[in-house]
């Protein structure tokens, strides 16, 4: 790290233990991810007046080339984080995926989804039929390729996406799925 680690207690004691486990973590973090520029963890117990155990929510607060990542873990309703070392363990796993994710984006590693394709039927025969895409094409496609309708309850016009993909006589849908219709609200 650039900046050295920053650990702060609020409505609690300082702690030489927690501050050692969560300089372990924060170490295993940057093994995982060398280029953090900071990193500054809260540890806070916000229920100093309840007669049973307190409950500690801890933030990690990440700065990273490019980014700024902050995860923290709140006091959970099944009281596991009555225990401030489950509560550290929780806080850093969800900083460590927050960091991959940051990675990820960063090294263009993301799945792309591409955008379905439009169109219409435009005809049918026995067992095929041809989709007019909306710069105007002709796509053939094949009744096994119809996903989400029964191919004999097509009709001409109906609205489609479809998968395109070169087929050995020209472009043909590998999928086709009919775009559902939305029914009038009824009152």
């Amino acid at each position: 790290m650039q900046v050295p680690l920053d650990i702060y207690f609020h409505n609690l004691d300082k702690s030489e233990t927690i501050e050692a486990a969560v300089r372990d973590r924060a170490q295993k973090l940057e093994r995982f991810a060398d280029k953090i520029v900071s990193c500054r963890v809260t540890i806070d117990s916000p229920h100093k007046h309840h007669h049973q155990g307190k409950l500690f929510q801890v933030s990690v607060d990440i700065h990273v080339p490019g980014g700024h990542i902050v995860a923290s873990r709140k006091p959970s309703e099944h009281h596991a984080h009555e225990d401030i070392t489950v509560a550290i363990r929780d806080a850093f796993a969800a900083a460590r995926r927050e960091l991959q994710d940051h990675l990820r984006i960063e090294r263009g590693k993301v799945k792309q989804h591409e955008e379905r394709a439009h169109g219409k039927i435009a005809a049918l025969e026995q067992d095929s039929g041809r989709i007019e895409t909306q710069d105007g094409r002709e796509i053939y496609f094949h009744r096994n390729s119809v996903l989400s309708a029964d191919f004999d309850k097509l009709t001409l016009g109906t609205p489609v996406w479809f998968a395109e993909e070169d087929g050995d006589d020209g472009p043909q849908a590998s999928t086709v799925h009919v775009v559902p219709t939305r029914r009038p609200a009824t009152s």
